[in-house]
């Protein structure tokens, strides 16, 4: 085997059918093109963090058959890499007293580049630093001068776009979810990355950051996204759409699979499945395009479950 893929969720609620349907194409992926498969637990945000919940989410995702390779990489045990990585970027970083809000402002503003970071700080001076600090503890953002990368994606194809001084150490001090990644998923091997597609504009902050860094960035698959019935991306407010809300409506693990496998056309409408059976039919090229619409299936009980 070469290279790996992951599976990557932040313990901050249960998963539900979007994130384990994700958490399946990520296993057939890595599978399928003889790559290891880790979990990485995505934990730096302390203050969105549960108690719990990376034992409800890992006992979820063996539910559905899903193997890892090695144990969980932790980010909260991490940090020392993080930090290493900073000091590395010490000559491309700079600090950033702005907030969410005063950024979209001059993101809003005549001439304003929409999406991209509008350089309010990139060039204060020390004085002028000095007295930001006073009031506000800084952010480091990245330096990228507006670099332009393109990135391979399975699904998408090329992907070209601007890199964003995006931020790399928060203003709390915790090191920012594009570094972490970048560092994650180098230093374990990892190649392959899939994920959902409202990640894709990310990617090409997070290739440039990994060559930067000396890394070769990872091939993407950014996959469509579980959808509720008005089009907008699922939550658990949409209904019973995790396996345990699942499960007090009679539904078995072996059912949400076949409901998700059914979505992404591997099996039909009387089939059932098993991760075997879908590795064999699985292929990137076949998947479908579309999001997946949650409807009232989910809500409707089982009074028994079906192989």
């Amino acid at each position: 085997m070469h290279g790996a893929g992951r599976y990557a969720p932040s313990p901050t609620g249960e998963l539900h059918v979007g994130n384990l349907r994700t958490a399946v194409l990520a296993w057939l992926f890595a599978r399928s093109t003889g790559r290891r498969f880790l979990l990485r637990i995505e934990d730096l945000d302390s203050s969105r963090v549960r108690p719990g919940l990376v034992e409800q989410q890992c006992a979820a995702l063996a539910a559905l058959g899903l193997s890892f390779d090695e144990k969980p990489i932790v980010q909260s045990a991490r940090l020392p890499a993080y930090e290493q990585a900073l000091q590395d970027l010490t000559d491309r970083a700079y600090e950033c007293f702005c907030s969410r809000r005063e950024i979209a402002e001059a993101a809003s503003a005549p001439h304003g580049a929409i999406g991209l970071y509008p350089g309010t700080c990139r060039e204060l001076n020390p004085t002028e630093r000095s007295a930001r600090r006073a009031i506000r503890s800084p952010a480091l953002r990245l330096r990228a001068d507006r670099a332009s990368m393109t990135v391979h994606d399975v699904l998408h194809g090329e992907v070209t776009g601007t890199v964003d001084d995006f931020v790399i150490r928060r203003n709390d001090g915790v090191p920012a979810y594009n570094l972490a990644v970048v560092v994650d998923d180098a230093e374990a091997g990892i190649d392959q990355v899939v994920r959902g597609e409202d990640l894709l504009p990310s990617a090409v902050n997070q290739a440039f950051l990994a060559s930067l860094l000396g890394h070769d960035p990872p091939i993407y698959a950014h996959v469509p996204l579980a959808v509720n019935v008005a089009g907008r991306r699922l939550a658990k407010r949409d209904g019973p759409v995790t396996l345990s809300d699942l499960a007090r409506l009679g539904w078995e693990p072996a059912d949400v699979l076949n409901t998700m496998a059914r979505s992404l056309d591997l099996i039909g409408p009387h089939e059932s499945a098993d991760l075997g059976r879908l590795l064999e039919r699985f292929h990137p090229g076949r998947l479908p395009r579309r999001p997946w619409v949650v409807g009232p299936e989910l809500s409707t009980p089982r009074l028994r479950s079906h192989p």
